[in-house]
């Protein structure tokens, strides 16, 4: 299979064609989790509570196998691009191998501590025991999801954007199909309770999975996993690594910023603390189409760089960043217009809906320059530049957004928290425009 077409093609039907894929596959996803939750909600009150204890330590797993794969997703397009396919299919296997101790690890790691992690948060026996339950069956299929993932990012580093939507599409289909009879039973299915839940989401990625293996094994692929190749090479999964850890540390970073957020909040009234995890409800479905398309230049942007293609790669950023900042602009018109029937989805209190008011119509400030966060952010990690990107994010989510709201809040009161919000994507465009310009150097110009 020839991908040269990443170098060939024309940018702007280029970028769309493979971030349209991402941007399908990440919203049903998404719908994926909501319906999820709603079905094991359905169980009792203490089997969602024992899922939302569980979120943050699976959440982390998931980290670690997209984080990982994003170092596999630069290195391969990066190899590809400079001609070097050799280099390409080690990456690949390496990864791949990787990935897969990294799951047992998580599996081990994850399943031991679950017990103990739990009993931090409750002394309810029933909701430990439930997440207990939960936590050991899904973590038992974390080495299945670290091969999917990383079976996601080589085919996505090559262009077939198209496969990856399919497998995850399959997957989710798969688990919200299976969720109704596994939790509640069906006909000679008994009824397993939040055990049910935890297998649906097992079973659905393990079903994208062998839909990765299937078409690897019966379709020509431009990179292949070779025995030979898993010689020991220090160097090739130190740059594994090197882009792979900060990337792991940028999607845990906003969960360690919810909970310093919440900390803040709460001392003023919990319906604070109801307002920001709405908001980032909200946010998602607003960020979605525009990480697509930044997941879609990844590996763009990384085949045309070793392909010293560098006006391809100068364009394929500006091109990014101007759709990103129209997207996140219609977000801010949305916001500003609707901020009340938004905040009026996800409750019905009075307060918390004029709370939530105020909070989207001063946060979304900030919307249009987060454009340049984002998109530099990815490119880097695309360019396999993974410790430039880790800056950025370090800005957003800590050394400029956490100061600011305690001292914004202690000043101006709950308030001050959500106008911390604009303030830090402001200072850190600018910082993220300047990490980006020094790293690529004249090849942004």
């Amino acid at each position: 299979m020839n991908d040269t077409f990443m170098k060939t093609k024309p940018v702007f039907p280029l970028l769309v064609s493979m971030a349209l894929p991402n941007v399908i596959s990440m919203l049903v996803n998404s719908l994926y989790n909501i319906v999820d939750s709603l079905f094991v909600a359905q169980i009792n009150e203490q089997a969602m509570t024992a899922l939302s204890l569980v979120f943050p330590i699976q959440n982390f797993v998931s980290a670690v196998a997209i984080g990982f794969g994003i170092g596999i997703n630069a290195l391969v397009a990066l190899y590809r691009g400079a001609g070097d396919h050799d280099r390409a299919d080690a990456a690949a296997t390496h990864g791949m191998a990787l990935s897969v101790l990294h799951g047992i690890l998580c599996t081990l790691a994850a399943t031991a501590i679950m017990p103990g992690f739990l009993a931090r948060f409750t002394t309810d026996g029933t909701i430990v025991s439930m997440g207990v339950t939960y936590s050991t069956i899904v973590f038992l299929f974390a080495t299945v999801n670290m091969a999917g993932l990383a079976f996601e990012k080589i085919f996505q580093a090559v262009g077939r954007m198209k496969l990856t939507m399919t497998a995850l599409i399959s997957g989710c289909v798969c688990n919200i199909l299976l969720d109704p009879v596994l939790i509640f039973g069906l006909g000679p299915v008994p009824a397993m309770g939040i055990a049910g839940a935890a297998l649906a989401t097992g079973i659905g990625q393990a079903a994208t999975l062998v839909i990765y293996l299937v078409v690897y094994s019966t379709t020509e692929s431009p990179v292949h996993l070779c025995r030979e190749a898993l010689r020991p090479d220090l160097s090739l999964e130190g740059r594994l690594y090197a882009i792979g850890v900060p990337a792991i540390l940028n999607l845990a970073l906003p969960s360690l910023l919810v909970t310093f957020l919440n900390g803040l909040l709460a001392a003023f009234s919990e319906s604070y603390v109801v307002v920001l995890g709405i908001y980032y409800k909200l946010q998602t479905f607003l960020y979605l189409p525009a990480n697509g398309i930044v997941q879609g230049m990844r590996p763009l942007i990384g085949y045309n760089y070793g392909a010293k293609e560098h006006a391809r790669v100068a364009k394929l950023y500006q091109l990014t960043l101007g759709m990103g900042a129209v997207i996140m602009a219609a977000g801010t018109v949305i916001c500003m217009a609707a901020s009340a029937p938004l905040i009026g989805l996800f409750s019905s209190n009075p307060e918390t809906i004029a709370i939530g008011q105020t909070a989207l119509r001063i946060i979304c400030l900030g919307f249009v320059v987060s454009a340049v966060s984002t998109t530099s952010s990815g490119a880097l990690e695309g360019l396999g530049k993974g410790a430039a990107s880790l800056v950025i994010s370090l800005c957003r989510y800590v050394i400029f957004i956490m100061p600011l709201a305690w001292l914004l809040c202690r000043q101006l009161g709950p308030t001050g928290v959500w106008h911390a919000f604009w303030v830090t994507e402001v200072l850190s465009a600018v910082i993220a425009f300047a990490v980006y310009r020094k790293s690529v150097g004249p090849l942004s110009r």
